[in-house]
């Protein structure tokens, strides 16, 4: 089974990357194809289960802390696969990549499909926009990725033109 993520920045409004990934994928995993995909530097960093209004669940960490036993406690990333998550009715997820900050990417799963024998997984299906800075949380993108702009750039040649003449 191929899922489908959509994963949203709130520094961004404009900012969307798609995943297709396998379900069988570790968090960790998913974390490393994050870091590749977006050309982020290695960090320290935690998925969080989520709730329909985004508020943080189940921590999975990069860490194993050892005792899962308490109830909370974080879960290394490399003992939970996304087809657990799934079945467990985890559809979102908390990317927080800046611990310190207090940063995030915000993780859905948008769908569930077979796999396309054309493609090789995990890979990114469609992305729009620059991604945030990851030092510099007040760093703004030399373009702001806005569709909207980018389709209604073809009306701008119209602006200042003087030879338009509406008195007929």
């Amino acid at each position: 089974m191929i899922l489908k993520l959509r994963m949203l920045s709130d520094e961004n409004d404009n900012f969307v990357r798609d995943f297709e990934v396998s379900h069988e994928m570790t968090l960790l995993s998913l974390h490393n194809f994050i870091l590749e995909s977006i050309e982020y530097d290695d960090c320290m960093a935690s998925f969080f289960s989520a709730d329909d209004r985004w508020e943080k669940g189940q921590e999975f960490s990069l860490m194993d802390m050892g005792d899962e036993s308490f109830e909370g406690a974080p879960i290394a990333m490399e003992k939970v696969t996304l087809a657990e998550l799934v079945v467990s009715e985890c559809n979102r997820l908390i990317y927080q990549f800046d611990m310190l900050a207090d940063r995030a990417f915000y993780i859905e799963v948008v769908s569930a499909t077979q796999p396309n024998p054309d493609f090789e997984y995990p890979r990114v299906a469609f992305e729009n926009a620059q991604v945030p800075d990851q030092y510099d949380p007040d760093a703004v993108p030399s373009d702001d990725g806005s569709i909207f702009e980018e389709m209604m750039g073809d009306f701008g040649e119209f602006d200042g033109d003087d030879n338009y003449d509406d008195e007929y």
